[in-house]
């Protein structure tokens, strides 16, 4: 073996050590960090070392100081945000991506990875009933996903009036107007912002955040012009999936791009029990995902599927003479996402997917909304507790009498060690959300949860 073989190969062990432990423990460990960003800086020192260190040597020293800075994220006790764990093959898969260092742009250069993410993505099209003709790329995660839509959507809407965006820019074009329901996902006002279009007039919303048809409908007919419309599968309060039919067909009445941002509802699709949920989702334009939350790969990992292939490509396409020898008209990587140079991500999908398989994508979805619909039955046998949603998918949202007293709570069950839960805003209350989105995740986790909800809420 070489000399660079034997660095990697003690400096790999070291790594595969570590993880491992990590692994092996995540079940038994307090969730929360037991050390600060103060005491974690202190720890790994400030100034940078003259002189060399082995590489075996520097990845001990980030494990060892590194542990007890770590929130233990991958547990199926973590209920915070909307956060899944890793599925083993797909951990596997992107070891390997690292290993490869395979610069996924062109399909050319890199046909190992450029084919695994062509499968994964017909296998997702396939899986979630959307267009097989349309494109999938693999962005960083749901905002990139978001992004990715909706500057296909400014693209295709644009030049439905005669507006050549690559060549003239947005100055001066005709205005792009944005709908989007009032309880809309963050990340989709940030995409517009960093695509330069306004933030959206928001749409009316229902008691569990699905946007009103009546709404929507005098909004559309109270304007003109280039018209995009953003829609949510998986409302981060409460789950519920707008009306994708009925909304879905008056905006293309009006001749209205529809992006559906579903960063973990549009799994949903996966399930026989769900799916009737996104009727008709599948006549949308464009949908964003995240694979690291409910399909549980590792960060970072989006997935954006675009029905109209032209406008994607024309607006991420790019040719420069020393790459033009390896580009394909069948559409490269680079084509499909914001990057040039980027891994590839969608090898940890192939991976979740081949290792899953059809069924086992189901059960894993189906796993999640049970576990969710059985967290909110047993909370609501918790004195002075009220769920405040209707448990459709993997979110539970609850508060107690008041905002003081749920306030209380929440500060309460950030300090537990067995359980993170963390504290929102809703419908003009303090709430406290659980999202159910860890693989691992079992009834004895929800009991865990349950009892130390119903713990902190003792006087």
């Amino acid at each position: 073996m070489s000399v660079e073989g034997d660095i990697y190969s003690e400096t790999l062990a070291v790594a595969a050590k570590h993880a491992q432990l990590w692994l092996n423990t995540i079940s038994e460990r307090s969730i929360n960090p037991s050390k600060n960003i103060d005491e974690i800086l202190h720890s790994f020192g400030d100034v940078l070392p003259k002189g060399m260190t082995n590489p075996a040597d520097v990845v001990e020293r980030i494990a060892h100081l590194g542990e007890p800075g770590l929130m233990s994220m991958p547990s199926g006790r973590f209920f915070g945000w909307v956060i899944g764990g890793t599925l083993p093959a797909a951990l596997g898969a992107d070891w390997l991506v690292s290993a490869w260092d395979q610069n996924n742009a062109a399909r050319g250069v890199t046909p190992t990875t450029a084919a695994l993410e062509e499968i994964a993505g017909q296998w997702l099209k396939d899986l979630l009933g959307l267009p097989t003709s349309a494109d999938v790329g693999f962005p960083t995660g749901g905002t990139m996903a978001n992004f990715t839509g909706l500057i296909s959507a400014r693209y295709k809407v644009l030049s439905d009036v005669g507006w050549d965006i690559n060549a003239k820019g947005l100055i001066g074009a005709p205005t792009v107007r944005v709908l989007a329901g009032e309880e809309r996902h963050i990340t989709v006002d940030l995409a517009l912002r960093y695509l330069g279009l306004p933030i959206p007039t928001a749409i009316a919303a229902d008691s569990e955040g699905r946007i009103m048809i009546d709404a929507l409908k005098q909004t559309l007919e109270s304007g003109s012009g280039p018209t995009i419309l953003c829609l949510q599968a998986g409302n981060i309060h409460s789950g519920a999936f707008d009306p994708f039919e009925e909304a879905i067909e008056l905006a293309h009445q009006h001749g209205a791009w529809v992006h559906v941002d579903g960063a973990f509802g549009l799994w949903a699709l996966v399930s026989p029990k769900l799916r009737q949920q996104l009727k008709g989702i599948e006549k949308a334009d464009s949908w964003g995902t995240d694979a690291h939350k409910t399909l549980n790969v590792p960060y970072d990992c989006g997935v954006s599927i675009v029905a109209h292939p032209d406008a994607l490509r024309n607006s991420f396409g790019t040719h420069a003479g020393y790459l033009e020898s390896f580009m394909s008209d069948a559409g490269d990587p680079t084509d499909k996402v914001p990057e040039l140079s980027r891994r590839a991500r969608g090898v940890p999908v192939y991976a979740a997917l081949a290792s899953l398989g059809r069924d086992g994508v189901t059960a894993l979805v189906e796993k999640l909304v049970t576990n969710a619909q059985l967290v909110g039955e047993e909370l609501k046998k918790i004195p002075g507790c009220f769920v405040m949603n209707d448990v459709v998918f993997t979110q539970v949202t609850f508060c107690f009498e008041d905002d003081e007293r749920t306030k209380a709570i929440e500060e309460r069950l950030i300090q537990d060690p067995t359980v993170w839960i963390s504290g929102s805003h809703w419908q003009g209350k303090n709430v406290l959300r659980i999202s159910v989105s860890n693989w691992t995740t079992d009834g004895a986790d929800v009991a865990v949860a349950v009892e130390a909800v119903r713990r902190a809420a003792q006087p």
